[in-house]
């Protein structure tokens, strides 16, 4: 399978028309249905449905445009790193997380490292622990910020000096909203919308204890900007971190902390025995060196009040 068969096929699969690809890509239209037919031939799958206005992705399509896309940037990433100069430190670094306050440190450090190595870009894929952990193995990304709690038994990972606090996310004129903090009772009557990752349903599980399984679970999310658009627009409540979606005072949500007061930590996180382009390697000495350096002030602080 090569490469630019790949590319071909990523470009039909865009325009949905052989004649629109042909164009796009530069060659005959014949030589590119050939190239497709000859592909469609040696996986032994149908790709494409042909009708008559556009071509129509089959499920085997579908899959083969994810895995292609994924192969294309992989191949970006790896000429990225063997064309960089020796004498300057330049290159991509691609970074996974979910939405959290923690990514002001990545922000952070990606400002320090950007100052030091202008030619070193930064590419940011937002995404729940399920889908950071996927494209983490597959290469896709060097490291992933996750939020706890989450198996990084597979994985070299850092603690980050920060934590989140869970909450409900709500409109001003919820009666809740009078409230400092939610108790396990309040969720009970509640259209809830809650994040569908299987262990952060598990924690708020044991933190809601026998009242979970009289929880009103209306919709799931996996990233809050949409779920948010729903509590805005009276679909429910959503059971979140603190400081992601705007609660300021021209806004019609409001977030009120759960108590008990759940708090969770977070990571960063890269495959163990990674080997990492210059770019990648440069940027963890960066966020070692930051984390190193709160870590003293930190201690500094604490010898002051004593």
């Amino acid at each position: 399978m090569e490469l630019r068969v790949l590319r071909y096929f990523l470009a039909v699969a865009h325009e949905a028309n052989i004649t629109r690809a042909a164009e796009h890509l530069h060659v005959t239209q014949p030589t590119l249905s050939r190239q497709l037919l000859d592909l469609e031939a040696a996986l032994g799958k149908t790709l494409f449905i042909r009708g008559k206005r556009k071509l129509v992705l089959t499920e085997e399509g579908l899959f083969l445009r994810r895995r292609a896309q994924e192969i294309l940037e992989l191949v970006k990433a790896t000429e990225a790193a063997f064309n960089n100069p020796d004498e300057t430190v330049s290159g991509e670094v691609h970074i996974g997380g979910g939405e959290t306050q923690a990514m002001r440190l990545i922000a952070r450090t990606a400002c320090a490292l950007r100052t030091a190595c202008p030619q070193i870009s930064l590419h940011l894929f937002s995404g729940n622990a399920e889908d950071v952990a996927e494209r983490l193995d597959r290469g896709l990304v060097d490291f992933g910020v996750f939020i706890r709690p989450a198996n990084l038994t597979k994985y070299d990972y850092i603690k980050l000096p920060v934590t989140d606090v869970w909450g409900l996310l709500m409109r001003r004129d919820n009666p809740l909203a009078a409230k400092t903090a939610i108790c396990p009772g309040d969720l009970e009557a509640l259209p809830l919308i809650c994040s569908r990752q299987t262990m952060v349903a598990n924690e708020l599980a044991g933190w809601m204890g026998d009242s979970h399984a009289r929880l009103n679970v209306v919709a799931t999310y996996n990233l809050l900007y949409n779920a948010a658009l729903m509590v805005e627009e009276g679909v429910g409540c959503a059971l979140c971190l603190d400081n992601i979606a705007n609660t300021s005072a021209g806004s019609p949500l409001c977030f009120r902390p759960l108590s008990p007061v759940m708090e969770v930590g977070l990571d960063i996180a890269w495959k163990q025995q990674q080997v990492f382009s210059r770019a990648a390697a440069k940027f963890l000495e960066f966020l070692q060196r930051s984390l190193t350096g709160q870590n003293a002030e930190a201690e500094k602080k604490l010898l002051l009040s004593i």
